[in-house]
C-alpha cells in the first residue's frame, strides 16, 4: 500500500473523496442502524501546526475512518445515540482518543493535538520525522529522562549531555557546553518563554532543581548550531520544551534518596476545553555531598512548584498559563579537609580545619500568559506576556588553617603513606556578603502562517524591560607561609579578590524576526529556510542584525540519506554578568558577543539486524568575534567586561542510534573539537639577569637587569575540550523485560586551566580526563508486563511500578572540577585538586496512574 503522505496533494484530496463515498455507502448497509452523526476538525501538532495524513478513526472498526487534508482538516460520518471511542493518530506523533455521545444528525466539532510520543520500546528518532530532518532541530524522547541515571537526578539535562557536541565535567550541576561556549551561550525555552539561570551560583552543589520538570515534558527539541531566525540572541544552543496538554486524569510519582517529586494532569469540560498539568518536586544532595573531600555539615534543600494549564475560550482562542516556585537553599558548616595528590615519587596531603559557615539563599518565579488565537487552519496567533524574578543571597565567612605535607614515598618503608615532613602552613579567610534582585518583564507576540502546503512563513516581535539590583562585598585573604605578612610595620595587609560595588540598572530590549520555510521537489525533495534576526538595547545603544539560512535535500535514492547544510550569524548582547568586570566594576558600553556559524551534516537512517537505526554527523566552523573573555571556576564565570578577544571554534559530531538491543533505544556519541581566541594587549615581559638568565623578578637575590615583552597568541578558550565522548545504553533480560539496565557512560578531555591573579594563559595546565559511569538497575512491579498478585487489588489503580538501584561514578574515579592554589615556604605553587563525588547508591520507586 503506497504511503498516503507521499502523494500529491491533489491525489490526496481525490483519495478522500473516494473513501468518504465509500464510508457512507457502508454506512447505508449497517444492521439495526440508528441515523448518523458528523464529526470534524482540525488534528495538528503541540505547536498547532496542521497536520496532513493523520488518521481519524473509531475505535473497533475498520469502517468508519478517514485522514486529514493537507491543512490538518477531517470530517467523519459516525454512529449517532451511542457512546463510542475515536482515535487520533500520526506516524511518529502518538495518539489521543475522545468518547463521544453523538445526537442523530449532530455536527460535532473537535480540534485535536498530537504530541510526540514514544516508549522506550522504539526508537525516537529513527521513527519520528515531524521535526525536518536536516532542519537544525533534532527531537528526543522526552521519557528518557525518566530512565537516565544521574546524581543530579533524572533530568532533561541529563539526556542533553549525551548528546554530540555538548560537554560537562560536572555531574552535580545541570550546566553544560555546547561546541566550546560557556553557560551562558545556550538558550532554553518552555512554552515559548525563555528561562534563566540563578545568576549568583558558583559551585554545582549550590544548584537546586533545575526549571524543567521532566515529568511535564511532552517534547524536546535541541540544536548544538546552525538554529533559525525565530529562536533568541544566544552563541551556541537552544533547548525547546514544550510541556503536554493532557487529555484524562493521571498523575505520577518518585520517591528516592535524593528527593521525591509528585505531578498530577487532567482536564475537563466538553472536548477538553480545559486541562491542567501541577509538578512538584523536592531535591536534597546531601547525602551524595558527604561524599566530597571537604567533611561538614550540608544542609541543601530545594523545593519546585509549577503549574500549566490550558483552556479553549472557543473555537478560536486559546488561553495557557505557566507559573513556577522555586526556593534553592545551602548552608554548609565545613570542618576539615585532606586531599591527597601528587605522584608516587612526589605524592603532597593538604589538610584543612574549617571555622565559620555559608548560607546561601536563591529564590525564583516565573509567570506566562499566552493568548493563542486561530482566526482559520491557516493562521496561528500569539501573544505572550511573562515576569521573571529572581532574589539571591550568598553569605559566607570561612576561615581556614592548611598545612601541606610531602608523603613518605618509600615504598620499603612501614610509614610508606604517611607524613613524612611539612612544607608549609597558612591561612586563609573567605568573605562574601552578595546580594542580588532582578526582574525581567515580557511582551511578545507570535505568528504563523501557512501560505501554501509547501510554505510556511512566521514572525515575531518582542519587548523587554530589566530591572537589576546588585550589591557585592566579597574579599579572600591568604597568608601562605608569611608571604602575606606585612614586611614593614606599618604596610597594611593585603586581601585579594576584593569586590565592593553597588548598581541599579534599568534597561529596554526590542527584537524581532522574520522566517520562511519552503519546500519542493518531486524527486529529491528540497526545504530552504532562510529568516533574519534583530535586536537593540537601549543601555549600550546597539543594534545587531543577524541573518541566518538552512538548506536541506532529501536525494532520491533507495537509501534514506538527508544532506544539509546551515549558516547564520548569531549575536549575543550583554546581560548583567557580561558586564562586570573582575573588580566588580560595571561597563554599559559592552557589545553583543559574536559568532558566524557554518555547519555541513548528513544523517542516515538505515536497518542493521532487521532493526532501525540513524546515523548523524555534523561537522562546524565557528568565527567569533567582539569576546569577551572569562575565567570560570567550577560553575562561576567571571568576565573581563570587554570586548577585547576574538577566536574560532570548529570541530566535528558524529551519532549513532537505535536498537542495539532489541525494542530499546540506545546511542553513542563523539565530539573533535577545539576553540581558540586572541586577547588584545595580552602581553607579559621575560626577565633576565646579568649573566643573562631567565628569573622570576620576586627572587630577591637575582634581580632582573633586563625585559623583552612578550604577546601572547591564540590560546586554548575555557571550553577547549578536545574529544569528548559518551554513551546512553538500556538492556533488558530477554524473556524477562520487566528487568532493565539504563547506563550512562561520559568520557571527556581536561579542560585548560592556570595559576590566579597572573597574565592571563602565559602557563597553562590541563585538568585531568573526565571519567564518569552511572548504571541503573529496575525491576518492573506493576504494570504491562509484571505479573500482580490478584488479591492486592488496590494495585490496579497504578499503570506502573518501577524499583530502581542507582550506582553512580560506578569506577569511583575522582574528578576534578576545580583547583586551589596554595605555595610553599620555598615559593613552590601548588594546584590542589577540587574532586567531585565518589562512589554512591540511590534507591528511587517511580509510580504511574
Amino acid at each position: 500500500m503506497p504511503k498516503i503522505a507521499e502523494l500529491p496533494f491533489k491525489m490526496l484530496a481525490l483519495n478522500r473523496f473516494f473513501l468518504l463515498l465509500l464510508l457512507v455507502l457502508c454506512s447505508l448497509t449497517m444492521n439495526a442502524q440508528k441515523g448518523n452523526a458528523i464529526l470534524y476538525g482540525v488534528v495538528s501538532d503541540s505547536t498547532g501546526k496542521p497536520l496532513p495524513s493523520a488518521t481519524v478513526a473509531l475505535y473497533g472498526s475498520n469502517q468508519f475512518i478517514t485522514i486529514t487534508d493537507s491543512l490538518g482538516k477531517y470530517e467523519l460520518e459516525l454512529p449517532a445515540l451511542r457512546q463510542d471511542t475515536v482515535i487520533f493518530s500520526h506516524l511518529g506523533l502518538g495518539f489521543s482518543k475522545a468518547i463521544l455521545n453523538l445526537k442523530e444528525g449532530e455536527r460535532h466539532k473537535l480540534n485535536k493535538s498530537l504530541y510526540f510520543s514514544s516508549t522506550d520500546l522504539k526508537g525516537v528518532e529513527v521513527v519520528s520525522e515531524k521535526i525536518e530532518r536536516g532542519s537544525g532541530m533534532t527531537r528526543i524522547d522526552p521519557k528518557l529522562s525518566n530512565v537516565i541515571p544521574g546524581p543530579g537526578g533524572n533530568s532533561v539535562e541529563n539526556l542533553i549531555k549525551t548528546r554530540p557536541g555538548v560537554t560537562s565535567n560536572n555531574e552535580l550541576s545541570s550546566q553544560y557546553n555546547v561546541r566550546g561556549g560557556n553557560y551562558d551561550e545556550n538558550l532554553v525555552y518552555v512554552n515559548d518563554v525563555e528561562v534563566y539561570r540563578p545568576f549568583l551560583i558558583r559551585s554545582g552543589q549550590q544548584e537546586g532543581l533545575s526549571f524543567i520538570n521532566s515529568d511535564m515534558v511532552s517534547n524536546i527539541s535541541f540544536s548544538a548550531g546552525g538554529f533559525g531566525a525565530c529562536y533568541g540572541d544566544k552563541m551556541s544552543s537552544v533547548l525547546d520544551i514544550k510541556y503536554k496538554r493532557a487529555t484524562e486524569f493521571a498523575g505520577s510519582a518518585s520517591l528516592s534518596l535524593l528527593g521525591e517529586s509528585l505531578s498530577l494532569e487532567g482536564s475537563a469540560g466538553k472536548g477538553h476545553r480545559f486541562s491542567y498539568l501541577l509538578g512538584v518536586r523536592q531535591k536534597s544532595t546531601q547525602y551524595i555531598l558527604g561524599s566530597l573531600d571537604t567533611k561538614g555539615d550540608y544542609k541543601p534543600s530545594s523545593t519546585d512548584i509549577q503549574g500549566y494549564i490550558a483552556y479553549d475560550i472557543n473555537d478560536k482562542w486559546q488561553l495557557d498559563i505557566l507559573g513556577n516556585y522555586s526556593q534553592n537553599k545551602y548552608n554548609v558548616v565545613p570542618s576539615n579537609r585532606t586531599t591527597t595528590l601528587g605522584t608516587v615519587s612526589e605524592a603532597i596531603q593538604f589538610q584543612v580545619y574549617f571555622d565559620g559557615q555559608e548560607v546561601d539563599n536563591y529564590q525564583t518565579m516565573t509567570g506566562a500568559v499566552s493568548l493563542i488565537f486561530h482566526p482559520n487552519d491557516r493562521v496561528k496567533l500569539k501573544f505572550i506576556t511573562s515576569a521573571f524574578q529572581t532574589t539571591e543571597d550568598e553569605t559566607y565567612d570561612i576561615e581556614g588553617q592548611f598545612y601541606l605535607n610531602q608523603l613518605n614515598n618509600n615504598l620499603g618503608s612501614s610509614s610508606f603513606g604517611q607524613v613524612a615532613f611539612n612544607l608549609g602552613v597558612g591561612t586563609f579567610i573567605n568573605h562574601a556578603r552578595d546580594y542580588l534582585n532582578a526582574n525581567v518583564y515580557n511582551f511578545e507576540h507570535k505568528g504563523f502562517l501557512t501560505l501554501s502546503p509547501n510554505n510556511e512563513f512566521q514572525y515575531g516581535a518582542k519587548v523587554q524591560h530589566e530591572m537589576i539590583n546588585d550589591n557585592m562585598n566579597e574579599w579572600n585573604y591568604v597568608d601562605s607561609a608569611g608571604f602575606s605578612i606585612p614586611i614593614q610595620p606599618d604596610t597594611a595587609i593585603t586581601l585579594q579578590n576584593t569586590i565592593w560595588n553597588s548598581h541599579n540598572i534599568s534597561s529596554n530590549r526590542f527584537s524581532g524576526y522574520v522566517q520562511d520555510e519552503i519546500k519542493w521537489g518531486n524527486g529529491a525533495k528540497k526545504s530552504l529556510s532562510i529568516g533574519v534576526r534583530a535586536n537593540y538595547w537601549d543601555l549600550n545603544r546597539q543594534t545587531a542584525i543577524s541573518p541566518r539560512a538552512n538548506f536541506s535535500i532529501k536525494p532520491d535514492w533507495k537509501k534514506d540519506f538527508v544532506f544539509y547544510i546551515a549558516s547564520g550569524v548569531y549575536y549575543q548582547p550583554p546581560f548583567f554578568k557580561e558586564m562586570l568586570d573582575l573588580s566588580g566594576n560595571f561597563h554599559p558600553d559592552v557589545k553583543a558577543q559574536e559568532s558566524i556559524h557554518f555547519v555541513a551534516g548528513m544523517d542516515y537512517n538505515f536497518r542493521a539486524w532487521n532493526r532501525p537505526f540513524k546515523f548523524v554527523t555534523e561537522a562546524y566552523y565557528k568565527i567569533l568575534n567582539n569576546l569577551d573573555p572569562y575565567f570560570i571556576d567550577d560553575v562561576r564565570i567571571r568576565y573581563f567586561g570587554n570586548n577585547t578577544a576574538k577566536g574560532y571554534a570548529e570541530g566535528i559530531d558524529f551519532r549513532v542510534n537505535g536498537e542495539f538491543v532489541k525494542n530499546v533505544e540506545s546511542w553513542a556519541s563523539l565530539s573533535i573539537m577545539q576553540t581558540k581566541e586572541i586577547i588584545a594587549n595580552n602581553t607579559y615581559y621575560l626577565y633576565y639577569n646579568q649573566y643573562g638568565q631567565l628569573i622570576t623578578p620576586s627572587v630577591i637575590d637575582a634581580r632582573p637587569v633586563d625585559s623583552v615583552k612578550k604577546t601572547v597568541g591564540y590560546v586554548p578558550r575555557p571550553a577547549d575540550q578536545r574529544i569528548s565522548f559518551s554513551i546512553f545504553f538500556q538492556d533488558y533480560i530477554p524473556k524477562h523485560p520487566t528487568y532493565k539496565m539504563n547506563l550512562s557512560l561520559v568520557f571527556g578531555t581536561g579542560f585548560p586551566f592556570g595559576p590566579p591573579n597572573s597574565i592571563k594563559f602565559i602557563d597553562y595546565f590541563r585538568m585531568p580526563f573526565y571519567r564518569r559511569v552511572d548504571i541503573g538497575f529496575s525491576k518492573q512491579l506493576v504494570g504491562e508486563n509484571a505479573k500482580t498478585p490478584s488479591h492486592i487489588t488496590f494495585l490496579k489503580h497504578f499503570n506502573s511500578i518501577w524499583l530502581s538501584l542507582e550506582v553512580f561514578n560506578l569506577l569511583d574515579v575522582s574528578n576534578t572540577v576545580s583547583y586551589i592554589w596554595v605555595q610553599d615556604s620555598g615559593g613552590t605553587k601548588y594546584a590542589i585538586p577540587n574532586y567531585l563525588t565518589t562512589r554512591q547508591l540511590n534507591l528511587r520507586l517511580n509510580i504511574k496512574f
